[in-house]
């Protein structure tokens, strides 16, 4: 067996052994027939999505060349939103904007790869508008404050 053969071979192992550790569920064989073909798992299930969210995740896959039918669509989003949806977050509320901070983001990301950002006021609100598009729940009243909480304690040195 060629190199090149081999390592094809060991990626669908390694995506087969990793979709098994899905949970059951409707959606469980579009996800592994659709999703875990191209990605490993472990980033699908790392991802904390509503349904708005995963919704448009697939919108994205879709626009990228996944083929998905609009059958496998409704069976898919609502199982990958009831098994990777956001985890709510009790808020300890320092402030209003710590609180929003902790529950919308904490919620799918870890504070690490957020620090990690080091973001303008402009790439903060750019962030965070994606993330709203992305089902992310901030209010309007929410949205300045809690850009300006992320600038203030992320911002660039």
């Amino acid at each position: 067996m060629n190199k090149q053969l081999a390592c094809v071979f060991w990626l669908l192992i390694s995506n087969l052994a990793s979709a098994q550790q899905l949970p059951a569920g409707a959606g469980l064989e579009v996800l592994k027939t659709r999703c875990v073909s191209c990605h490993e798992a472990d980033i699908i299930t790392s991802q904390k999505l509503s349904l708005t969210g995963w919704t448009r995740s697939v919108d994205k896959m879709v626009r990228w060349g996944a083929s998905i039918t609009p059958e496998e669509r409704d069976v898919l989003q609502p199982y990958l939103a009831q098994h990777f949806a956001p985890r709510p977050m009790a808020s300890h509320g320092s402030t209003d904007s710590d609180a929003t901070y902790k529950r919308v983001c904490l919620t799918c990301h870890e504070a690490d790869i957020i620090q990690q950002q080091k973001l303008t006021p402009t790439g903060w609100t750019r962030s965070v508008e994606k993330m709203m598009r992305w089902g992310a729940v901030v209010s309007d009243a929410e949205k300045q404050p809690l850009v300006d909480y992320l600038a203030s304690r992320f911002g660039p040195p």
